[in-house]
């Protein structure tokens, strides 16, 4: 059934594949929320399907280790999902990963291409049901939380299964070596090469991008022959829940062990990350999250090939602009999205203490402050609109990182809480935007997570790519964005990007945002610099998954 998967699905591959050498525009996966392009009754299904998931145990009895229920989950816009998930011995968890792996990295490349091809097309499928999942436990905006958590997700999970097959496919199942020996017989050898998977793969979730920042993961080592261990956050649980039941189903359907892929659930007062990661049995570990944890993984986890997606400062240097409205606009939009709790945010926006040329004109540096608060009020001036762009705040401690910094900073624009039209104990708070002096580096050199920007005044703005570069170099970023009318000026931004390793936006001013980073194409996390040292996704982040073990006998006479 597995090869007939692979063939039933090979045109998707074959276009992923192309979609990655050219890196041009391609989506396997709608991201519009259409009854045209998943069915008329598709939306009301997700919903009944999501509502029908609350109140009573995850629907995973078949799981083995199970010792308990339970679940911390948060629902930012303040309804209960009462859901709860299966705890499980650890031990037991990794002795039946172990056994199911046993059978699934005897697989051909094509059988586990197929299963993974065909669980991205179930959970396709399941689209507006996921979409509900990650935005009753993110707080995403409904039509955010469909496009990352679903098609945008699954994009990423496809380009993640195309560079495995790419990968793979470049060694030969045999080789026949003959070597001259003059006037002697030559020497001759017949070859078999053997992938060999690195381990069980640990896939670690965030609380706020629960399925984009981990099918990459997911579906890579999955690919490569690893059975997978999957660890959500435990205030985000259920996206990924629905992930693995989804895999699980597939696995046995194609008659496989399902325990190639498992659930590994916990609560915020009894966490097993640790424990896990540095279980000897774990070959990979793929984290999305805080700095902190991020780091102690890459020192503790050395059994393991570690990726880290971690904390950055992200920075905008301004020059120059022929379109400050439409700079303004773009800015806006970026520090609103989600209420700046992507990793791609801009936190440091650099600008001259003496101002800028824009739309051929001076414009002194509180008018560009200002400029941008204007287009911020506009975008935010429809309740309605504005809460389905902010979404729900994830953490309380968001909300308190939040009220610090206003309380402690020169503001700019003052964030301000929200009403919810359709959840009023929604956490919706607008964005804070201060300003500073580059002098002060203690306020603007560490992330600060959630809707909180800075407006920092420079010496010019070859101080401002100065400290922008550095503060990459030094602290982490995983996006930049400069706007300029000089190309001089672009080009040693594009310079400062490189000694940063951050990925650089030039003069966004239409509808592409440096929040946005596409499957096929962008590149998500350079891996050069403090951010991460991964990427979603490049030939790096599949290869290390496994490793090529070779047999010579001699050749038949």
């Amino acid at each position: 059934m597995s090869v007939t998967l692979f063939e039933r699905h090979r045109d998707v591959l074959d276009r992923a594949v192309t979609a990655i050498r050219d890196r041009g525009y391609w989506s396997a996966f709608s991201e519009i929320p259409s009854g045209k392009i998943y069915g008329e009754t598709a939306a009301a299904d997700g919903l009944a399907s999501f509502q029908a998931l609350l109140g009573k145990p995850f629907p995973l009895a078949d799981q083995p280790a199970t010792i308990d229920w339970g679940s911390s989950e948060t629902n930012p816009y303040g309804t209960t999902l009462g859901i709860t998930y299966p705890l499980s011995d650890i031990s037991a968890l990794i002795s039946a990963s172990r056994l199911a792996a046993n059978g699934w990295r005897k697989t051909t490349v094509e059988e586990r291409t197929g299963v993974c091809l065909e669980i991205l097309h179930r959970l396709n499928a399941r689209s507006f049901e996921l979409a509900h999942a990650v935005m009753q436990t993110t707080g995403q905006g409904f039509v955010m939380a469909f496009q990352a958590g679903a098609p945008h997700a699954q994009d990423r999970g496809l380009e993640a299964v195309a560079y495995a097959y790419e990968e793979m496919m470049r060694v030969p199942q045999h080789a026949a070596w003959e070597k001259p020996q003059g006037k002697a017989d030559p020497l001759k050898l017949d070859k078999t090469f053997r992938l060999v998977p690195r381990g069980i793969g640990l896939v670690i979730g965030c609380s706020t991008f629960p399925t984009w920042n981990s099918y990459g993961g997911l579906f890579a080592s999955l690919a490569t022959g690893n059975a997978v261990i999957v660890k959500p956050h435990p205030a985000s649980v259920l996206p990924l829940a629905i992930t693995v039941q989804v895999a699980r189903d597939v696995l046995r359907e194609a008659g496989y062990d399902p325990n190639t892929v498992l659930l590994a659930a916990d609560t915020a007062d009894q966490p097993i990350t640790k424990e896990l990661a540095m279980r000897p049995e774990i070959g990979i570990i793929d984290y999305t999250g805080s700095s902190a944890f991020g780091d102690w993984l890459e020192a503790n986890a050395r059994h393991a090939v570690v990726h880290t997606e971690k904390a950055g400062v992200n920075w905008i240097v301004i020059d120059s602009t022929d379109d400050l409205k439409g700079m303004a606009r773009n800015i806006a939009f970026s520090l609103s999205l989600y209420s700046g709790q992507m990793c791609t945010t801009p936190q440091n926006i650099f600008i001259p203490a003496d101002g800028i040329t824009a739309d051929g004109t001076h414009v002194a540096f509180d008018q560009v402050v200002g400029a941008v608060k204007t287009a911020t009020d506009k975008l935010l001036g429809d309740p309605e609109r504005a809460v389905e762009v902010l979404g729900a705040i994830k953490s309380e401690d968001t909300v308190a990182r939040l009220e610090s910094a206003q309380a402690s900073g020169a503001v700019a624009r003052p964030s301000a809480a929200l009403g919810h039209p359709k959840f009023p104990d929604a956490r919706v708070h607008t964005p804070l935007i201060l300003k500073t002096d580059a002098t002060d580096e203690a306020a603007y050199l560490t992330e600060r997570f959630g809707p909180i920007s800075l407006m920092i005044a420079t010496n010019g703005t070859a101080d401002s790519l100065t400290r922008a570069a550095g503060s990459a170099r030094d602290h982490g970023a995983i996006t930049a964005s400069v706007y300029s009318t000089d190309p001089v000026v672009l080009e040693a931004a594009e310079a400062a990007a490189m000694d940063g390793g951050v990925a650089l936006s030039c003069n966004l001013t239409g509808g592409v945002f440096v929040n946005q980073s596409a499957a096929y194409s962008d590149f998500h996390v350079s891996g050069a610099n403090p951010a991460g040292n991964a990427s979603l996704t490049d030939g790096a982040f599949v290869t290390g998954r496994f490793r090529v073990v070779q047999v010579r006998r001699p050749a038949a006479a």
